[in-house]
């Protein structure tokens, strides 16, 4: 059964991965050197990606779902190919995974150092007025309002 339909599809799901995690890695790069519009670009590119996955499983799933015996189906070949493509989407899948909590962790970490720096600008500016007030008092009002 060399023409199986699920073969076919198994083999453009691994393509799919295989380009899931080149983006993967261009989304790295990216949130290292904070190209957010880039990082954009790129998330949009995943999500297409994404989709075709989505719409492959929705033909793979049947057979996934009853693995053993569809493999049994299949002449030894064909088995092993089809095994083979299932362990590298497995594989790709856990890569794109790992990169991507990798990624999160960066990106929290920049909101950490972000929320702290906006803190000590704030702190900063209370000091200084707090100084200003002490040193020279506090500024008589220039508008009248008995008037």
């Amino acid at each position: 059964m060399p023409n199986d339909p699920i073969l076919t599809l198994l083999q453009q799901q691994v393509g799919c991965y295989q380009r899931l995690a080149k983006l993967a890695q261009t989304q790295h790069d990216h949130v290292q050197s904070g190209r957010t519009e880039d990082l954009l670009s790129v998330l949009s590119k995943r999500q297409e990606l994404l989709d075709q996955i989505a719409d492959l499983e929705q033909s793979i799933g049947p057979a996934k779902k009853r693995w053993p015996e569809y493999l049994e189906e299949l002449s030894q070949e064909t088995r092993t190919d089809a095994q083979k493509y299932l362990d590298q989407t497995r594989a790709l899948l856990e890569e794109i995974t790992t990169a991507d909590r990798n990624d999160a962790l960066v990106l929290q970490q920049r909101k950490l150092n972000l929320g702290r720096e906006i803190q000590q600008a704030s702190s900063a500016r209370r000091i200084n007025r707090a100084y200003a007030t002490a040193a020279y008092g506090t500024r008589p009002s220039s508008l009248d309002l008995q008037r």
